[in-house]
């Protein structure tokens, strides 16, 4: 529909245009009124849609817009026999018209793009049959089969099968991810290789998907602080300008001897200089780029004026879990004690640690089971709450966890006093005994995402104040502070006293980010100046937070502050040019320097290049 729109806003420019020249060609050969009726022609057909929307906004806002202005100015010049002149506006202004529909459309395919990859039928698997249904039909708790190449059709887990998933149309991702069971799958994405089922987990309306595509449209709604100061100021403009014209009528003739043709003409050509047009296209289109843009980049902006804040942010507050770190602990450092057969610890361990749910365990069994040994089987354990794992393999204890349960002493003194090295490096230790004594360390760490450095290092030499907040104790945040990069660091917060230390930086430095992905994290996030989530945060954190990056990649931050900094320059450079612009026309116009068609092709090709300047927010290299 809006492509349609486009299309035939700019065909009714061109055939203004074609008029004009065919009408032009009348005039000079005096065939009159053969040149006025092609002129009126292309007065209505260029005109018409926006003399119709200037209408209907100024009836259903009560005030005055810049279309009214330039419909005056073409009516005027048309009554004081200036048809060219009148005629080349409406069909500049027209086209101007055309190229920002185009520009707000191309803003917008990428929503149009994301809806269309929304699956609108399933394959419902009930009693061992397949039956085709629609999306809107299934409910949670629904299994659904997904043949290789299909779409996901909602946000479920995988029950039976592996595959490889394509999700670039959620992360931006190019490299498909391997899916196993119990993974997560996502509404929209290519199953690529394996036919699997899958559980839906969440209604269609609320995938992930489908919260990326409303959350993109509430953006495009939204207008930034300096967009709702452009159209505050627009209306009382447009009144002082009318009121200066309406001056310009008699007041030349009076002091400055002009005749009354010259006036008349003057007072038209100040009409169609003053207006505003330029102004008004010199945050919007931007913005909506610069939206655009972040979504291409797997950058959730919920609206411009997010953008607008994030431009200027002088300190940023990062959570630890989750966000600095992967999240989950993994396995670090094995040690055996000398003369023990390695694959046999470690498939007992395997085989003990794989009947637990705990997180740790899992990350020790899934460790050993990369290393190409498998659990030891049918292994019985008792789990001592607080502690870790007791079992009986061939009539031999084995104790699994904390050094206290295992014996603080040999723990302490195993491998030469390794429990104190590792501790210090911020890890946590679990210790195997048997029979005869301790066998075995495992050190595990929750480990800092890869790109945290970098994106540290990029943040701080932009003169952005990092800071860590973290529920962890006080040895495990100052090596993981360490590691990272932050210029400080914030131990065992609480909820509560992260949102104190955003107020305590909102003091110190005024526009501040926070970035997090937990529920602990949703206060602060709201308290911050800029709040931004990681894509696999909770809901509430997504639902609070003003910024969301989708691949979990906290480089987007430099990206998304680069991306900010480049669309506020652009806005200023756009302000700046096309105030100029109607400065230098309406003092030209005054000395009677220029002619209607040169103050229309200024003032309107001033709001043509804007709109393309705009546009420049689409490239993704910034």
């Amino acid at each position: 529909m809006a492509f349609i729109r486009t299309n035939i806003e700019l065909i009714a420019a061109i055939a203004s245009g074609i008029l004009i020249l065919v009408a032009y060609y009348l005039e000079t050969q005096e065939l009159s009124p053969y040149y006025i009726v092609a002129y009126l022609l292309a007065f209505g057909i260029g005109g018409y849609a926006k003399a119709k929307y200037g209408i209907k906004k100024t009836i259903e806002n009560k005030d005055l817009n810049v279309e009214i202005l330039m419909i005056l100015a073409a009516v005027g010049a048309s009554i004081i026999g200036y048809w060219t002149e009148g005629a080349i506006l409406i069909f500049i202004f027209s086209l101007s018209g055309a190229l920002e529909t185009y520009t707000m459309n191309k803003s917008r395919k990428e929503i149009s793009a994301l809806m269309d990859l929304q699956p609108e039928e399933a394959w419902l698997l009930k009693d061992g049959k397949t039956e085709r249904v629609s999306v809107k039909e299934l409910n949670t708790g629904d299994v659904v089969a997904v043949k290789p190449g299909e779409r996901i059709p909602v946000d479920g887990e995988i029950l039976s099968g592996q595959t490889a998933v394509d999700e670039s149309a959620i992360n931006g991702e190019s490299i498909p991810a391997s899916k196993y069971e119990q993974d997560t799958l996502f509404a929209g994405t290519v199953n690529l290789t394996g036919a699997i089922t899958m559980v839906m987990t969440k209604p269609s309306s609320e995938t992930l998907f489908q919260k990326i595509i409303d959350l993109v449209q509430s953006a495009e709604s939204e207008k930034s602080p300096s967009q709702q100061y452009i159209e505050r100021v627009e209306g009382p403009y447009v009144k002082v300008v009318l009121v200066v014209f309406v001056l310009m009528l008699f007041l030349p003739h009076y002091i400055l001897g002009w005749d009354w043709t010259t006036t008349f003409y003057r007072a038209m050509v100040l009409l169609t200089v003053a207006s505003p047009c330029a102004v008004v296209a010199s945050i919007m289109p931007a913005t909506l780029a610069a939206i655009s843009n972040g979504a291409k980049s797997g950058i959730i902006f919920k609206g411009g004026m997010h953008l607008e804040n994030l431009s200027q942010v002088k300190a940023i507050a990062f959570d630890k879990t989750g966000t600095l770190t992967r999240g989950r602990p993994e396995v670090t450092d094995f040690v055996i004690r000398e003369g023990v057969d390695r694959e046999e610890i470690m498939a007992k361990v395997a085989g003990i640690e794989s009947q637990s749910n705990h997180p740790l365990a899992k990350a020790i069994t899934d460790y050993i089971i990369q290393q190409g040994i498998e659990p030891l089987p049918n292994v019985q354990i008792e789990d001592v709450p607080g502690y870790g794992l007791k079992a009986f393999i061939a009539a031999e204890q084995l104790l699994v966890g904390k050094p206290g349960f295992v014996g603080s002493s040999d723990a302490e003194a195993f491998e030469g006093g390794l429990l104190e090295t590792l501790a210090n490096q911020g890890k946590t230790v679990t210790f195997v005994r048997d029979s005869k004594g301790i066998v075995a360390a495992m050190a595990l760490k929750d480990t800092v995402r890869e790109i945290v450095k970098t994106t540290i290092r990029e943040l701080k030499s932009k003169d952005i104040h990092c800071l860590m907040l973290t529920g962890d104790n006080e040895k495990t945040a100052k090596v993981i502070a360490s590691e990272t990069g932050v210029d400080d660091y914030i131990a065992e917060c609480l909820p509560g006293d992260k949102v104190t230390y955003i107020k305590n930086m909102l003091d110190n430095y005024g526009t501040v980010g926070m970035v997090g992905d937990g529920i602990n994290d949703a206060p602060a996030l709201a308290t911050s100046t800029v709040g931004i989530a990681m894509g696999e945060g909770t809901d509430v954190a997504l639902e609070t937070a003003d910024i969301i990056l989708m691949k979990n990649d906290l480089s987007r931050i430099a990206y998304s502050i680069r991306l900010a900094k480049k669309m506020q320059r652009i806005v200023k450079q756009n302000i700046y040019f096309s105030i100029g612009v109607i400065i230098v026309l309406i003092i030209s116009n005054f000395f009677q320097a220029i002619t209607l068609p040169f103050g229309v092709l200024g003032h309107e090709g001033s709001t043509i290049l804007v709109i393309l300047n705009g546009l420049r927010m689409l490239n993704r290299n910034v």
